[in-house]
């Protein structure tokens, strides 16, 4: 009987899993442009911090998290999202202890929650995201946010919605989610369990209800821009005016909440609805949280942060057509011995070829030439290397030119040289690091 995968899980496979490093690399270095550096904390941690971090009452603690004990009866947790995870590496590595905030941190790795599978999301799926902790200017959020919205259009993203709201201060908050309690208390029996079980632990909740009949009652529920403190209203006028100086297009929700109980003040989502009509929602979300670092140990400093699912950013450019040409692995140069006795000779070719940066396959079978020719056809080579008894009794080899069928025997010390007119890679980054032109240092 066959073994698959896991449901909810997927195989990344070719061009598919060649693309998520595009996405990936290409908002490493947008995240690095900003001056953020990047961390790998581990996948597993304590339960404890999701429940003390994220919030009890969110719907990844209470129905998402993949929690066991370990062998030695302790409570340990895939992790459902990184913001936690990465304030616990902080605090635990001092990592604030310079006081050169804010302290500017990226990442990227899998994630779990067991959710239903849907369009461009998975169980197990691939998180980037930014933390930027210490520093509770407005405009720290501004950058945030900004450079949230440059990495989706260097991505060749357009008409993304982006959606912010600010959920207030503590005192804001208080006030809000006694308003909130006052007018869902006649109204939440006819409600979802789910929605009884925020009503009891964190009435914003609510606002995030997906469910229809829930969703009609909410849209006459007070609004948190009712219940702001004049601090948190000035910060947020801040925030927007800021957003409109630097042309970002955004829109007010007022019921936007997000899913995680850290946050405060500030909260975004970039919403996208595809070429082809796929309603994505939201492909990247993120805000302020006030007292996060402190709920795991650390000192009472704010932060802000972000984070894109790389399945959703993958399947979005897919729809719109912009997966590069160049995400497709090329194959440079195809090394064809003639005769197992010749292989030795044909993989000394290949490594020095690829230790000056080009991209070789090398066939191992004992075939003929012309079935050679057809597999370097199909990898999309450009150079064949044919080497047999003749060439290596001559110290010679055959370099032909696949795209117009030329053909030519040379000494071996002219290989490199000859490679590099046929491939026009004149100026190659080679192996160590340095553009040597492949050239063998004394």
């Amino acid at each position: 009987m066959a073994i698959n995968n896991v449901k909810g899980t997927h195989d990344v496979i070719g061009v598919e899993a060649n693309l998520y490093s595009e996405i990936e690399n290409l908002l490493k270095q947008v995240a690095e442009l900003y001056m953020y550096s990047e961390v790998r904390p581990p996948v597993l941690e304590y339960s404890e911090l999701f429940v003390r971090g994220v919030g009890e009452s969110s719907d990844v603690v209470r129905k998402e998290m993949y929690t066991f004990l370990d062998k030695g009866e302790r409570s340990l947790t895939l992790r459902p999202e990184f913001t936690a995870g990465i304030m616990r590496l902080i605090v635990q590595n001092k990592l604030l202890a310079t006081n050169d905030w804010p302290l500017k941190l990226y990442y990227c790795g899998p994630v779990f929650r067991y959710e239903r599978p849907q369009l461009g999301r998975y169980r197990q799926f691939n998180q980037f995201g930014v933390e930027a902790v210490g520093h509770n200017s407005p405009i720290n959020d501004v950058e945030v946010i900004t450079m949230a919205y440059t990495m989706l259009v260097s991505l060749g993203l357009e008409n993304v919605k982006i959606k912010i709201n600010t959920l207030g201060d503590e005192e804001s908050r208080l006030n809000y989610r006694q308003a909130l309690k006052d007018y869902f208390k006649d109204k939440i029996d006819d409600m979802c369990e789910d929605c009884h079980s925020r009503y009891k632990l964190n009435p914003l909740r609510i606002l995030d209800c997906k469910v229809p009949h829930d969703q009609e009652i909410v849209t006459g529920a007070p609004k948190m821009s009712e219940y702001l403190s004049e601090a948190s209203k000035a910060r947020f006028q801040v925030v927007c005016n800021a957003l409109k100086e630097y042309d970002i297009p955004f829109e007010v929700d007022d019921n936007l909440v997000r899913g995680l109980d850290y946050y405060s003040e500030t909260v975004f989502e970039f919403h996208y609805i595809s070429q082809k009509g796929n309603d994505y929602g939201a492909i990247g979300a993120g805000g302020h949280y006030s007292h996060l670092v402190k709920e795991v140990g650390g000192p009472d400093v704010p932060g802000i942060g972000f984070s894109f699912g790389i399945e959703r950013l993958a399947s979005v450019i897919t729809d719109d057509g912009l997966v590069p040409d160049n995400v497709a692995q090329k194959c440079d140069i195809y090394v064809m011995p003639l005769g197992e006795q010749n292989q030795i000779h044909a993989l000394a070719l290949a490594n020095e070829a690829r230790l000056l940066g080009y991209n070789v396959e090398m066939n191992f079978d004992n075939t003929k030439l012309g079935n050679m020719f057809k597999k370097a056809e199909k990898k999309g080579a450009r150079v064949g290397v044919i080497i047999g008894d003749n060439e290596v009794a001559n110290g010679t080899i055959i370099l032909k030119n696949l795209l117009t069928k030329e053909q030519e025997e040379i000494c071996l010390n002219e290989y490199i040289e000859r490679l590099d007119q046929l491939l026009g890679e004149n100026e190659r980054e080679c192996c160590c690091g340095e553009e040597c032109g492949g050239q063998k240092k004394e």
